[in-house]
């Protein structure tokens, strides 16, 4: 099996590729629905996190996320007893992927997380596929959604790795600004790439060790 990062910075395209990965028959993990999950109702991280932040309850019966981000992420020690509560829960949602697709023999499988480069979570995979667009294009993109502002915008930026320095560290960057026809032929070309490369790295490995 081979492990592949799929990360990008806000706006520059990634959901829409991990969309086209599914369509072109790859299991994909996607890190924030995983999160989305445990935060619903009946999610596994419910308890947990009312407990530590009872004000955030929703209606529902889950997690008003709204509420979470203004709470946690402007409190260093509040999002590191978020954090605490979260991620181990994400890690085990993803060691159940990663059981699933190895039991039924899948050879390429994705996971789709917005920040892996900054948690380090590229050294887990084989190789890293990064999305690009045009600053101009990223900012058009993240501005119409609904309720970003500027200063959120600059916010998220700052915690993100930039774009130049996600796609210096991986040779398998895919462009999203010049149409989706030209993003999914780069899209398939970077996974052939990573199929013969670290097919190659594992036969040289194997010869090495034989």
């Amino acid at each position: 099996m081979i492990l592949i990062g799929l990360t990008g910075s806000i706006g520059m395209g990634k959901s829409t590729a991990a969309q086209a990965l599914k369509r072109l028959g790859l299991p994909v993990h996607d890190a924030d629905a995983a999160v989305h999950r445990l935060l619903a109702p009946g999610g596994r991280a419910v308890a947990g996190v009312l407990a530590a932040f009872p004000e955030v309850a929703a209606p529902d019966g889950g997690i008003d996320r709204r509420k979470l981000g203004a709470v946690a992420f402007g409190d260093a020690a509040a999002l590191a007893r978020l954090e605490a509560i979260l991620h181990p829960l994400v890690g085990a949602a993803k060691r159940r992927f990663l059981a699933a697709a190895a039991r039924r023999r899948r050879r390429l499988v994705v996971l789709d997380v917005p920040l892996l480069y900054e948690t380090g979570g590229e050294r887990e995979c084989d190789a890293v596929l990064v999305v690009t667009a045009p600053a101009f294009l990223q900012q058009q993109r993240v501005m119409a959604r609904a309720g970003m502002t500027g200063e959120k915008f600059r916010a998220i930026l700052a915690k993100q790795l930039p774009d130049a320095e996600k796609r210096r560290r991986t040779p398998y960057v895919v462009p999203t600004g010049l149409g989706r026809r030209f993003s999914l032929d780069r899209l398939r070309r970077a996974l052939r790439a990573i199929d013969g490369s670290v097919s190659m790295r594992r036969r040289a490995s194997r010869n090495e060790h034989a």
